[in-house]
């Protein structure tokens, strides 16, 4: 028999007394990359995922008939949502594609109704994604010694950066040839294989609100052409963009279809809050779909796309409604560091970023610049 799913209530989470002080000091190694890679590029680029390889177009279809513990939030009343979908990879710096990096995948969700998060203006919701089951660390304090040395070679040692990638990449495969998982930390030093996005599975890491429950997410790839791409590399051989280059060429063929996925806690003892770092078994806590995500075949690379989704707009898990409250220490901290983020970049190009549905910061109604 199934158990039944986790009451949500604010007593879920455990804050504890030094989240202020730690989130200053992760402003301050973000200030490090932000000031670093403004300087170089001349131009504001995110913190962390600076490089984008693909901006889409899409929409979420909310499924019909979803059971009571899944019609929730968002997903409570079936219908279509416009969406904006962005791949990139995790570094702060834009870094050639040679240098390996876990994969990320940002969804904004246009129009969505409901009370929401302190902060978050506009209509829309955000959900983060990345090609991983869990976080590098279990709590932002510890996370914040990483960022430390993230900020340390941010913009640098470009070429040691390519050495040590193609060394744990080496190593990824080595403990593959003997039936393990490699380590998280060789995915996140840059020895994950080049794997094709479309054809990966991405998730939430982290834990949210899932209207009267507690849930992670995921993103899996279902069309044919999509899971084809699965365990498949693209060759980045002297082509500083190859993931841009053949994700591009890939989807002006392509109908991109992905299932949006719920893993509903049902044990916080199993399936802690508090710890990202720690997998929720899926034999307890199956993953099960209550939408779809569409990007009809297009031209990923678009300029107006790319200058409307890339340049002038934040992604956020703080951008959204209460009913998907991000929960956790590493939650919590995103909150801050991401609005910090995205209002170095608008004051460095002096242009606010431009939230869906809410009032257009520009006075003349157009673009900026």
């Amino acid at each position: 028999m199934k158990v039944p799913p986790l009451a949500y209530s604010p007593a879920v989470e455990r804050i504890e007394p030094d989240e202020a002080e730690t989130i200053a000091k992760l402003n301050a190694a973000f200030d490090t990359i932000l000031e670093r890679t403004s300087a170089d590029y001349g131009h504001a680029v995110r913190a962390v995922h600076a490089k984008a390889h693909a901006i889409l177009a899409g929409e979420l279809i909310v499924e019909h008939s979803l059971p009571s513990e899944l019609a929730q939030g968002l997903f409570a009343t079936p219908g279509t949502h416009r969406a904006f979908i962005r791949v990139s990879t995790n570094a702060g710096d834009m870094l050639p594609d040679a240098i390996s990096l876990p994969r990320g995948v940002a969804v904004k969700i246009l129009d969505v109704e409901g009370e929401r998060l302190e902060g978050s203006e506009g209509t829309a919701q955000d959900f983060i994604f990345v090609a991983a089951k869990t976080f590098q660390a279990k709590t932002a304090h510890k996370f914040l010694g990483r960022l430390k040395l993230l900020a340390r070679t941010t913009d640098r040692l470009e070429g040691t950066k390519k050495a040590i990638s193609a060394v744990l990449q080496g190593v990824y495969h080595g403990f593959e040839a003997v039936g393990l998982d490699p380590p998280a930390a060789v995915d996140a030093l840059g020895g994950a294989p080049n794997f094709e996005p479309l054809g990966l599975t991405y998730y939430s890491v982290t834990p949210f609100r899932y209207g009267d429950h507690v849930a992670k997410f995921s993103l899996a790839p279902v069309a044919p052409a999509m899971t084809a791409l699965a365990g498949e590399t693209i060759a980045v051989a002297g082509r500083d963009d190859a993931i841009r280059e053949d994700v591009r060429a890939e989807m002006r063929a392509i109908d991109a279809v992905w299932e949006v996925r719920v893993q509903l806690c049902r044990n916080i003892a199993r399936q802690p809050v508090e710890d990202p770092t720690v997998e929720w078994d899926e034999s307890e806590a199956p993953f099960e779909r209550m939408a779809l995500l569409r990007a009809a075949a297009q031209d990923s690379w678009t300029h107006s796309l790319v200058e409307r989704v890339d340049e002038a707009m934040r992604f956020s898990v703080w951008t959204g409604i209460e009913a998907h409250r991000p929960l956790g220490n590493i939650n919590r901290a995103r909150r801050d560091t991401y609005r910090h983020s995205a209002d170095y970049r608008a004051a460095f190009i002096g242009c606010p970023y431009a939230e869906p549905g809410a009032p257009t910061p520009w006075k003349d109604g157009g673009r900026c610049g």
